[in-house]
């Protein structure tokens, strides 16, 4: 690995510092994005028997907020209970985007990564062109081959580090961003049918 390095020129280090940083995102991603941590499947459940055992105080809110995505949202939506229907909603969507945005943390240096590791590839690849070329100007015209060769070397491997950590970039990135998108569609879901049943229940109780 370190010959592989050193053959293709001192770019391949800010490459290498790239992969590192993007493995380690896609890692954390990985592990932060899991469906149960995110939308844990007993919270509303759970939620809802408090509510049926009126023991849904603002301790039980309190820890609904720390339990969970899901849960800060619920717990925002809950805490506007006594101001209506809307009110609940507009609390749920305002906690909603803050979450999102906390689930989208570290994406956009993903992102970041899948699109300069070309370029750094690229600029790698036009460093050993320019070595390769400079060997045409020694003696001899075709100069020294084993710098003509390294040039080459340099060139390949360059340019095939900086695809290699761009591909892989892009592809968890935009998965990413589909998972993201896709768990506060549901988020958004159960915030609302926990609403409603709230009020439903409240007319019933009132009927």
């Amino acid at each position: 690995m370190l010959e592989i390095l050193k053959a293709g020129g001192w770019m391949m280090w800010p490459i290498l510092g790239c992969s590192l940083v993007a493995m380690a995102i896609i890692v954390e991603r990985l592990w932060s994005l899991r469906t149960h941590r995110i939308i844990p499947p007993h919270l509303v459940p759970h939620i809802w028997r408090l509510y049926r055992k009126n023991q849904l105080d603002s301790l039980q809110i309190g820890t609904l907020k720390t339990d969970s995505p899901l849960g800060a949202i619920l717990a925002a939506a809950l805490g506007s209970y006594a101001h209506g229907r809307e009110a609940m909603k507009e609390s749920a969507e305002q906690t909603g985007r803050q979450v999102v945005h906390e689930l989208e943390r570290y994406l956009n240096t993903l992102g970041t990564i899948a699109s300069v590791s070309p370029y750094l590839g690229l600029l790698g690849s036009v460093l050993g062109m320019i070595k390769v070329f400079s060997t045409f100007s020694t003696a001899g015209g075709i100069g020294n081959p084993t710098r003509l060769a390294g040039g080459i070397s340099e060139i390949l491997i360059a340019t095939a580090a900086g695809l290699a950590v761009a591909i892989p970039s892009l592809i968890f990135y935009r998965y990413f961003q589909g998972r993201v998108t896709e768990l506060s569609v549901r988020m958004e879901d159960e915030a609302l049918r926990l609403i409603e049943a709230l009020y439903a229940a409240q007319d019933e109780e009132h009927a």
